[in-house]
């Protein structure tokens, strides 16, 4: 399929080739869903944790005698049942982490990426980077790049690790970056804008092709 690059301007510049292996798939819904669960899950922390009864301090002495006061009979003032006593079945650290099969993966990003062409949420802009690593030069840039009114979520796609343009968008809590070898299910999936560098598609529809 053919895409156009744009300058970052906004204008039209040229026709670029997209990947069918990588554009133009049809969406596979499923395999997204459990592509931004794995993430979720992976990056699960898991260190809640609660004291059971045995971990509570108190005295393991019974609260009052066991016959003869006409009351239910207690183990000691750490059980569950008293105020401060130990919880039944709380967390405690767990590892929350799990791997998916690696073509479930390449696919999830190949639908990601065609369901974004196909609605046309992703542009591909001229390479570009800001030398200044500031900030405002960066912002000024994705004023003519990001839809008034789209600003949020939006996601840039780097062929190369360049620290200049990651330096400049630090500050822009809605920005995120991904290089191509390197992608995000969940940051991609919910990017509303996604911009891809040309030099990225190129690299993107070798990667992702299938072999």
């Amino acid at each position: 399929m053919e895409g156009k690059v744009f300058s970052v301007q906004g204008k039209e510049l040229r026709s670029i080739e997209l990947s069918d292996d990588v554009f133009g798939l049809p969406v596979n819904e499923d395999v997204i869903w459990y592509a931004i669960n794995n993430e979720l899950a992976n990056a699960r922390v898991g260190t809640a944790d609660t004291k059971t009864r045995s971990d509570v301090h108190g005295s393991n002495r019974r609260p009052y005698a066991q016959k003869g006061t006409g009351r239910a009979r207690q183990g000691d003032v750490k059980s569950p049942i008293y105020v401060g006593g130990g919880t039944v079945f709380g967390p405690h650290p767990r590892d929350y982490s799990y791997s998916i099969n690696k073509k479930a993966k390449r696919l999830a990003m190949k639908s990601i990426l065609s369901l974004k062409a196909q609605n046309s949420a992703m542009k591909v802009v001229e390479d570009f980077s800001v030398e200044s690593g500031k900030t405002k030069d960066l912002a000024s840039i994705l004023s003519g790049l990001v839809p008034e009114g789209k600003a949020e979520r939006t996601v840039v796609i780097l062929k190369d690790d360049d620290s200049m343009v990651k330096r400049a968008g630090r500050n822009i809590p809605w920005l995120h970056f991904l290089s191509f070898n390197r992608l995000r299910a969940h940051d991609l999936f919910y990017g509303r804008t996604v911009i891809v560098m040309e030099s990225a598609v190129k690299s993107l529809n070798e990667f992702y092709a299938d072999k």
